[in-house]
This record gives structure tokens, C-alpha cells and sequence, in this order.
């Protein structure tokens, strides 16, 4: 394992693999086995590039010439920077003429959703990572069943961890009707297959598109805000966006190709004109759209992160649930602070998992070291993952501050670029600072020796997380 494993990781991951096989020997070689590999089956990842060379040239072609009246808005210069770097990576430009809606609260977020879908004409495409029927969720049953049955398509695709128990004892009540739904990197334990992947590479993105008109993303799950008191019965607070105008359009491709490499369907190129949006200008905001993930050559949203952090000039917000950061990352962040600009870090004041937590709280130290304003958010679990740098860019979807979301799981993220959609996720922001705790650098430093030493410990593991 020491010839092999560091051809095949960074020098930290690389070193933590090599600890626990050395603590654990035997366990550690059949965790590596199971967990250690990032990269995903051959056919799945040729399937992926067959499907985007079939698609290609047309979604190139409604980018340059439907979209010609949105494409290239007009952005300052630290924004150009970003987008080109985006672009780079995804292929994928800012667009112009759309309308965004911010929705924290989880019954809101549903009743809009489920509106849109009883008045969907042509489809409705829904892709989650946690989808569950409940006594809140349940409506948004009922209107996918009325959708199908009236004759609107409806594709349900859901990430097989994340939705074990809906694909188990709840599809019935949707494919009844006629709903199609697909599961997401099926698990095949002790038995990898041509497309499925390790246990713990995940499709955690949540998209929802309708009629092409209009899309949702964001943090928000299908499951009630306790997520099933799963943390006691505190409530997960989300942040999400409810879209129209043309970006739906970079949307629903991020949408075709999960399902079309899940259900290995041959793409429907006669049907193309069918799913795309009817696109029109709706409103003034400029949005991009980033999906990242382990089939690409990239770690696109970390990529990004990286030189919004070394470009910010004044101010970054950073929220997540998770916080977890690569060596970079963590450069990236004291090359900010060294230059004056103010870093302020909003998470969980007690996290949802404990080894997770923990293992954030090992970066706390050297954080307040540098300066960060680390603000620990009371009583429930904060869970939108948002980024602001300066008034210049802002950050939604996704994605968490940590190296699963960079390296391991399929995300979605937008950026966007128009001034009052970038102050309106700084107010949700600044309303979270309201609500939480100032960790001061003295009060830190009075924690107890055992903790000191678990924070070490789960520290030297965080590659693995």
C-alpha cells in the first residue's frame, strides 16, 4: 500500500489513507477497497462522453444562437475572471434576462413548487438527493400523480442513499400513475459494476425543472425540516432558488445527463425540442451555472472558491453545514485575511454528525489565528451552502464547504453576478449572523484538553470526510 496508494492521492489524503491502514491493517485495506478510489467506472464515464458529443453540438448551438441576446452580459472585471475560469471548466456562460426568487422557509419552498407543477403543460423533471413522503411532503405527491395523469411527463431522479427509504416502500405510489423514476449510483456492495461507483461518491444535487420555464436548486430536500428528528428534532434551515428565464436552459442539461447516464436510455435527440425551455427574458439577473463532480477533470466549485477568495478585495461570507477545507482552500483563505479582507465563517453551533463536527472545529484554531469571524449558528441546523465576496459575486447551491463537495459528490451551483441578487443572499446571510453566537478567540481557547486532543485526531482523517 505505501507503493500504491501515494500514486494514487494527494500527499493528504495520501497520508491519511497510509495512518489508518498502519492503525487498523487489515480494516483500513478493506475500507481503502470499498472507499478509496475517487474515480468512477469506465463505461459510465465513456457513456458520459457519448452522451455529451450527441448533445453537444446542439446545446452549442441553442447557447450561441437561441441564447445570442442573453450570452456575454456585460461584468466587471473580478466577475470576468470567474466566469471565464467557469466557462473553462463547464462550458457553460453567464446569461442575462433572468428572475430569481430566494425561499428559506420549507413549506413555501413546496407550496411553489407544487403550483408550478399543477400547472405544468409538457414535463416535470425532479432530481434530489433526499426525497421522502411525509405529511408535509405529501402534496407534492399528490401533484406529481395529478401532473401524470393528466398527461404531463414526469422523471423522478433520486440519489440511492440519500432516498433509500422512498425507492423501497414509496415509489409505488407515483409510478402508479405513471411517473418514471430512476435511482441514482445504485449500491452494489462488494461488487463494483460498470456503473456503479464507490459507496460514498453520491449525486447530492437538488434540481427542479417545469415546462422548461421555470427551475428550482438549491439546499433544500424533499423531507420535512427535522429530516425525520434526526438531530432531536431540530429543524435543517435551507436556502434555495426558484428560477426563470434562460439559464433554466444550463439547468435541464445538468438534469439530461444524470438521467440519461442512470438509465442508459439512448438520448432522444427528436425529442430535444420537446424539453427545452420556451425562453424568454424575465428579469435582470445574470446567473452561470457550475455542476461539479468526480467525472469531470476538475474540482470546478473548489477551482472557483480558490480564486474568488484570492481576488476578494473587502468582504467574504462563507455559510455551510460542513466545514471542512482542503490545504488550498485553507491558503486560499489566509492569503485573504493577510491582505485585509475580512473573512466571516457561519456554521452550525452544534453539528448534525458528530465525527463531521469535530472535525471541523480542529480548523477553528487556526481560523481565529489568522482572524476569520467564525459566527456559530444557535439551535438549528444551518444548512444553505452560500459564498459573497465583496458586492461583486455570490455563490448558491449545493455544494458544502468541504472536500466530499469538492472532490467526491455530484453538486450543482450558481454564481451569480447582478448586484441586487448578490445583496439579496448577503440579507440571508446577515439574518443568520443575527441568530448566531460571536466565537471569541478567549472562550476558544478554554476548551477542554479532551477536546484539543479529539479535534487533533479527527483532524489527521479529514481527507477522508
Amino acid at each position: 500500500m505505501l507503493c500504491y496508494v501515494p500514486l494514487k492521492h494527494e500527499p493528504p489524503t495520501a497520508v491519511a489513507w497510509l495512518l489508518a491502514i498502519n492503525i487498523w491493517p487489515w480494516g483500513g485495506l478493506i475500507l481503502y477497497s470499498l472507499f478509496g478510489s475517487t474515480g468512477l467506472p469506465r463505461e459510465r464515464l465513456r457513456r458520459r462522453q457519448t452522451l455529451l458529443s450527441e448533445l453537444g453540438n446542439a446545446l452549442h448551438d441553442i447557447r450561441v444562437k437561441v441564447l445570442r441576446e442573453v450570452n456575454d452580459p456585460v461584468l466587471r472585471d473580478q466577475q470576468k475572471r470567474i466566469s471565464y475560469m467557469a466557462y473553462k471548466m463547464v462550458d457553460m456562460s453567464p446569461v442575462a434576462g433572468n428572475k430569481m426568487e430566494l425561499l428559506a422557509d420549507f413549506e413555501e419552498y413546496l407550496d411553489r413548487l407544487c403550483q408550478d407543477i399543477d400547472e405544468a403543460e409538457r414535463y416535470v423533471y425532479l432530481l434530489y438527493y433526499i426525497f421522502s413522503y411525509d405529511k408535509m411532503t405529501k402534496k407534492l405527491f399528490n401533484s406529481l400523480e395529478c401532473a401524470a395523469r393528466r398527461g404531463v411527463e414526469c422523471r423522478i431522479l433520486v440519489d440511492s442513499v440519500g432516498a433509500k427509504e422512498f425507492l423501497r416502500q414509496h415509489t409505488y405510489l407515483l409510478r402508479s400513475s405513471g411517473v418514471k423514476i430512476a435511482e441514482a449510483l445504485p449500491l452494489r456492495f462488494l461488487r463494483r459494476t460498470s456503473f456503479t461507483a464507490r459507496y460514498d461518491i453520491r449525486n447530492h444535487r437538488k434540481i427542479a425543472i417545469i415546462d422548461g420555464k421555470v427551475a428550482y436548486t438549491g439546499s433544500h430536500n424533499i423531507i420535512e425540516p427535522s429530516y425525520n428528528r434526526k438531530a432531536g428534532g431540530r429543524e435543517w434551515h435551507d436556502l434555495s432558488v426558484r428560477l426563470t428565464g434562460p439559464v433554466v436552459i444550463q439547468l435541464l442539461a445538468v438534469c439530461y445527463e444524470d438521467w440519461y447516464v442512470e438509465t442508459h436510455e439512448d438520448v432522444p435527440l427528436d425529442k430535444m425540442l420537446y424539453f427545452l425551455p420556451r425562453l424568454n427574458k424575465e428579469g435582470n439577473a445574470i446567473v452561470q451555472t457550475v455542476p461539479s463532480g468526480p467525472s469531470m477533470q476538475l474540482q470546478n466549485y473548489q477551482r472557483l472558491l480558490v480564486l474568488a477568495l484570492l481576488n476578494a478585495e473587502r468582504r467574504v461570507t462563507i455559510t455551510t453545514p460542513y466545514f471542512i477545507p482542503d490545504s488550498e482552500t485553507m491558503r486560499a483563505i489566509e492569503t485573504a485575511r493577510i491582505m485585509d479582507v475580512e473573512v466571516r465563517l457561519i456554521v452550525p453551533e452544534r453539528a448534525d454528525k458528530l465525527i463531521v463536527g469535530s472535525v471541523a472545529r480542529a480548523y477553528f484554531s487556526p481560523l481565529l489565528e489568522m482572524g476569520v469571524k467564525i459566527y456559530q449558528y444557535k439551535g438549528d441546523i444551518l444548512h444553505a451552502k452560500t459564498v459573497t465576496v465583496d458586492d461583486d459575486l455570490a455563490f448558491l447551491g449545493t455544494s458544502n464547504f468541504d472536500i466530499r463537495s469538492f472532490a467526491l459528490d455530484f453538486e450543482v451551483d450558481l454564481i451569480f453576478y447582478s448586484q441586487e441578487e448578490i445583496n439579496c443572499i448577503l440579507g440571508a446571510q446577515e439574518a443568520y449572523m443575527a441568530r448566531s453566537k460571536l466565537l471569541h478567540p478567549n472562550e476558544w481557547e478554554k476548551r477542554p484538553a479532551l477536546e484539543r486532543v479529539v479535534y487533533g485526531i479527527t483532524k489527521l482523517f479529514s481527507p477522508l470526510f
